[in-house]
């Protein structure tokens, strides 16, 4: 599988209970073959005419392009944030045998 398929997305939550809600709801729908935590992390960034400095948990997923979208919905419908981060990179490259296991993890069933 090409590495250029393969994508890492992130989000924020402001609880490592939220962040596992996210995490595991993804794996379960295969929308994602892994799911990362880490945190908590401080966030500083604009906000309703404001600077606000808030601590987060961040969920790093590995998965598909073509399952990207069905992610993002996911994210959006189970997230709690008015406005989350949800940002996604491709990976450039990798394991081939890493990128196969996602691409294997993330096929619908």
């Amino acid at each position: 599988m090409p590495s250029a398929e393969v994508l890492s997305v992130w989000t924020t939550t402001d609880s490592e209970d939220k962040a596992a809600a996210l995490a595991r709801g993804a794996v379960e729908a295969r929308l994602a073959a892994c799911a990362q935590i880490a945190g908590p992390v401080t966030s500083v960034y604009h906000w309703a005419g404001g600077i606000e400095a808030t601590r987060e948990w961040q969920v790093l997923f590995k998965t598909t392009a073509g399952r990207y979208q069905a992610l993002e919905r996911h994210l959006l419908a189970a997230h709690d944030y008015e406005t989350p981060e949800i940002l996604a990179a491709p990976v450039t490259a990798g394991s081939p045998a890493y990128l196969s296991w996602i691409a294997a993890e993330t096929l619908a069933r």
